[in-house]
């Protein structure tokens, strides 16, 4: 298992979204990524796409108008 951090900070929906799909899709399953953002919308977006990609969200943190998402790759 590997862990990396994907920087977001700047980017505005969809972007978060879209980098951090283009991570996973270069990540192994059960590999984890730590996705940091300024845009608060990804606490809701990057959760939503994970149930709909079969990723599974580890943390939700927020401090300093940034906003982190931990996640780990699924197998699907």
């Amino acid at each position: 298992m590997t862990r990396e951090v994907l920087n977001a900070r700047r980017l505005l929906c969809p972007l978060p979204v879209i980098r951090t799909q283009d991570k996973v899709k270069q990540m192994q399953a059960g590999d984890q990524l730590e996705v940091v953002c300024t845009d608060p919308g990804v606490m809701q977006d990057i959760p939503t796409w994970c149930r709909i990609n079969g990723h599974k969200v580890l943390e939700l943190l927020s401090a300093d108008h940034e906003y982190t998402v931990i996640l780990e790759v699924g197998g699907g």
